[in-house]
């Protein structure tokens, strides 16, 4: 059961991590760490609870008693960490410095049967009571059962109370990000958005003045490709000639120039929804005039947030160079 516990908190501090919850994470893989060495120790020896230890020669008994001593120091950086969260993770690795002790008792061959008993009785308690806990407060959205307000707070840094986000940035994988990021395009504004490439910055084709200053935000481009939608199927349903492009509005004539105009359906989720909640955008890569292309939303806020009304947040792009344009115009050549 040991062992089962330390794969356990071994999955669990992975899972942590990917939550990019850090002390979550530290903490399940060194109690990980400690289970699997506490467990493998007492499965391997002959003895009782408190009996020898393996035998494998007096001259390696040191290692076992290091190894208890370096999981102590580290827990108690642990227990440091855990006093600024609750008071029940703060209980929880008091007690796996207990338990840590128990191993280096165990190690010296003076361990007390009772003693690991009640150790291990109290961590019992405290860890069915926090997944307990843990758990109603997830269902039902609210604290039903405390866990115990932090005994250190950590106040944030003078520069993060000054220097706020200069713009609206939601996350791409929530509903209401998409939402807030339509509706502030719907509205005239400008706004950084992911592609399947780099980040760039978009304006709805409905408000001309709105891609005019996209050309002022970056002075020197050419012209603005144009998304229409998820597909080209508007295109295809018109019959020719088109005296304007079917969806684009009234910022036709500012997308493209008077010979030519570039379409691209984008193949990333995330956009083609945001797309069918705005109708046809207007883009160019998302990066000052002259330099690199912006792979990450920081670098899109950091560049040019103080001159966009909204970024949509959605981590690293899956690609690092812009896309490839193909010239049509001389096709039938």
């Amino acid at each position: 059961l040991i062992l089962i516990g330390g794969f356990v908190q071994l999955l669990a501090g992975f899972l942590a991590f990917r939550k990019y919850d850090h002390l979550g994470g530290a903490a399940f893989l060194t109690f990980s760490a400690l289970w699997s060495s506490y467990g493998v120790t007492r499965v391997l020896c002959a003895a009782p609870v408190s009996g020898h230890l393996l035998d494998i020669g007096a001259g390696n008994t040191e290692g076992f008693t290091a190894g208890s001593v370096a999981f102590l120091v580290l827990n108690a950086f642990l227990i440091i960490l855990a006093s600024s969260f609750n008071v029940v993770l703060l209980c929880l690795t008091l007690v796996m410095e207990l338990l840590t002790i128990c191993f280096l008792l165990f190690t010296l061959e003076n361990l007390p049967l009772p003693f690991e008993i009640v150790v291990l009785s109290i961590l019992s308690i405290i860890c069915f009571y926090g997944a307990t806990a843990s758990l109603t407060n997830c269902m039902f959205g609210k604290d039903l059962l405390m866990m115990g307000p932090p005994l250190l707070t950590v106040q944030s840094s003078k520069k993060d109370r000054e220097d706020p986000l200069p713009c609206v940035c939601p996350k791409s994988h929530l509903t209401s990000g998409l939402r807030t990021i339509a509706e502030l395009l719907n509205t005239g504004a400008v706004c950084g958005v992911p592609t399947d490439t780099v980040y760039a910055l978009a304006a709805s084709c409905k408000h001309p003045e709105a891609i005019e200053k996209v050309y002022r935000i970056k002075v020197g481009i050419q012209g603005c490709l144009c998304l229409p939608g998820s597909g080209l199927c508007q295109l295809c349903l018109c019959q020719h000639p088109l005296p304007v492009l079917p969806g684009v509005g009234a910022g036709y004539s500012r997308v493209g120039t008077q010979d030519s105009i570039m379409i691209r359906v984008p193949d990333l989720t995330v956009l083609v929804h945001l797309i069918d909640m705005t109708g046809p955008l207007a883009i160019t890569s998302a990066n000052p005039s002259g330099e690199v292309d912006s792979t990450h939303h920081d670098m899109v806020i950091s560049r040019l947030g103080h001159k966009l009304e909204g970024v949509l947040c959605d981590g690293e792009s899956d690609e690092v160079v812009a896309s490839t344009v193909v010239n049509c115009t001389k096709i039938d050549e």
